[in-house]
């Protein structure tokens, strides 16, 4: 009898499935209309850049199209609540950073999502950060360590998500003095605050920023990560510095998610489009070129990623004390 039982509900399984897959056209016509990619951020940050570099040569694959939907607000939770609560069809997909789904988690009150509300598609780039100054700020790193340790707690630095704010605190940290921090919700309030002067310094991802420093408007000090940058060569990783070597390297990564309930037919032919547009040389040139480093990875070692990210951050995000009201 429970036997029986058993094979009923795998079999009642199968059905919806096959139902959900049935109503949207089948796997085979998917998809049928444009799929709208949610980017939790303003137009112009490294995200929705990304997003429409790819979208731009998934649209060879998928010829129906992409709508790029910006939803900033609430340090990636507004978007990612949408995306929460969307038809679990694949036709709505979001671009998650570690900040949505993981360090949200620790230091956001009132998180209007969870990790379980989506299926996990694809981790698909990596990003270079930089330490930022304005063009008549401090000159080098170690200059700006200088004055901060000559004006203790008279400076103060911003960023907009979690992984930049957490870069911020622990070069402050480890380079020894005060400052204060100007929180912002994307990349264009940092830029701004730098050019008008409310901030000293800011860590950022560099596609907002590097027009500036090649207009000698903005200054880079250092990047965060080991990685090659083509566009600014010569500019040395932070923990390079006397002082910051425990700094190690620190990238913030991009995935694509979809609402949880989205049948694996779909997800299965979302991430195969997704890995070949990042695999693509000349989508890979375009997005090294402003720090973006494309990738793939299968949902399955996406979400085992996502959980071995939730592990590392969790102590170090808490020690940090930063809390997203």
């Amino acid at each position: 009898m429970r036997a029986k039982l058993s094979a009923a509900l795998a079999l009642a399984a199968i059905l919806v499935t096959g139902n959900q897959v049935a109503a949207q056209g089948g796997v085979e016509d998917f998809p049928n209309r444009p799929v709208r990619f949610v980017v939790p951020f303003p137009a112009g940050g490294p995200a929705d850049v990304f997003a429409r570099i790819l979208t731009q040569h998934m649209s060879e694959q998928w010829p129906k199209g992409f709508i790029i939907e910006n939803r900033p607000g609430g340090n990636t939770a507004i978007g990612a609540q949408q995306v929460a609560r969307a038809a679990p069809d694949g036709y709505t997909l979001l671009v998650a950073l570690d900040t949505t789904l993981v360090m949200n988690a620790f230091r956001t009150t009132n998180i209007s999502y969870k990790l379980s509300d989506f299926a996990l598609v694809s981790l698909v780039a990596t990003t270079t950060s930089i330490l930022v100054v304005p063009a008549s700020g401090a000159k080098s790193v170690e200059d700006l360590i200088a004055t901060g340790r000559a004006n203790k707690g008279k400076l103060n630095y911003g960023a907009g998500i979690i992984p930049t704010r957490l870069a911020g605190f622990l070069f402050t940290k480890m380079a020894g003095f005060e400052a204060a921090f100007v929180p912002y919700k994307g990349s264009a309030e940092v830029v701004q605050g730098l050019l008008d002067g409310s901030i000293n310094y800011a860590v950022d991802g560099i596609a907002p920023h590097l027009n500036l420093v090649k207009d000698g408007r903005l200054r880079a000090l250092a990047k965060l990560d080991d990685a090659p940058l083509a566009s600014l060569p010569d500019l040395k990783p932070l923990h390079s510095f006397p002082g910051l070597k425990d700094l190690g390297n620190m990238s913030v990564w991009i995935g694509i998610a979809a609402p949880a309930g989205t049948p694996a037919p779909i997800v299965d032919k979302i991430y195969k489009a997704l890995a070949n547009s990042t695999g693509n040389p000349a989508v890979r040139e375009r997005l090294a070129n402003i720090g973006i480093r494309a990738t793939s990875m299968t949902p399955e070692n996406f979400t085992n990623f996502v959980n071995a990210e939730i592990r590392k951050w969790g102590p170090i995000v808490k020690e940090s004390g930063i809390v997203i009201e």
